[in-house]
């Protein structure tokens, strides 16, 4: 849980350190540095709901019976894995234009007003905000060990992750952003694979879904999840040594789907032509 959670909270921190930073450079580059109080605001704000939420979600499930803890749990799983898959095709597809998009609509709500601001760098932050915590909550129900080493996980990785916008923000440090998203997106597409198939496995044992005794494989004897083989792949793929047909069947088609298409080459739009010069009409001969 230690890895897949420092990687969540790296790649979602830093999305959110990049946004901050595009923005608070924006406004420092165009001398609007009056409006930078307005976007820590909004960060502020987005940080206060994210926890308010948070706080909410956990302690309206721990009041609940085990078979709702289940339903209630699984959904969220499966939310999170519909989240970090938006996500890595939303940041395959926007991370060479996300500066630009991003200072036009900061522009946008300058013209509108300090409030417009606010909203925007909040509803910024807030998405990500929102993201980590349904991947912290399922990393949660994932781990046997209780919410430290989720925690502890994610914490390093947002750390990270400020650190890099920072130094991004500074100068420096430069690196190929595309590839670092194209790589971590790899990777997270197999930790939400993990995730996807706890989340089925608590909705069949909340009876939502049937199968629960139908295993794929059981790896109990050769590869327990409290060895420390066990552990690792539990750290890195949400390894489950009791795994179901259909958790097995969903993983696989996951995987293989959300892989092919995201590493699947891209069409490259093909450049302008350049306009043909006009002909020079010939002389006429008297």
């Amino acid at each position: 849980m230690l890895f897949s959670s420092a990687l969540i909270g790296l790649r979602e921190g830093l999305e959110a350190a990049l946004v901050v930073s595009i923005l608070v450079a924006f406004l420092v580059k165009s001398d609007q540095r009056s409006a930078l109080r307005w976007v820590w605001g909004g960060v502020a704000a987005a940080l206060l709901i994210c926890v308010a939420i948070g706080t909410v979600v956990a302690y309206t499930i721990g009041e609940l019976r085990f078979e709702q803890q289940e339903i209630v749990g699984g959904s969220l799983s499966i939310m999170a894995v519909a989240f970090v898959t938006w996500m890595i095709f939303w940041m395959r597809s926007t991370a060479r234009t996300i500066a630009k998009d991003l200072r036009g609509r900061l522009s946008d709500a300058l013209a509108i007003g300090p409030v417009a601001v606010a909203v925007m760098a909040c509803l910024a932050v807030g998405r990500e905000g929102l993201e980590t915590m349904a991947f912290f909550y399922a990393n949660v129900r994932t781990a046997e060990t209780g919410p430290d080493e989720p925690l502890i996980g994610f914490v390093v990785g947002i750390t990270v992750a400020v650190v890099l916008g920072w130094l991004i923000y500074r100068g420096a440090v430069r690196f190929n952003l595309g590839k670092f998203f194209t790589y971590t997106g790899v990777l997270l597409v197999f930790v939400a694979a993990g995730i996807l198939g706890y989340g089925l496995h608590d909705l069949q044992e909340a009876g939502v879904l049937p199968g629960l005794n139908t295993l794929a494989f059981d790896l109990s004897g050769p590869m327990p999840e409290d060895s420390w083989y066990g552990a690792l792949l539990k750290g890195l793929l949400n390894y489950s040594a009791q795994t179901t047909v259909l958790q097995a069947v969903v993983w696989v088609l996951y995987v293989v789907v959300v892989l092919t298409i995201f590493l699947w080459p891209r069409r490259q739009q093909p450049a302008p032509a350049a306009a043909s010069p006009s002909p020079v009409p010939a002389k006429e001969h008297s």
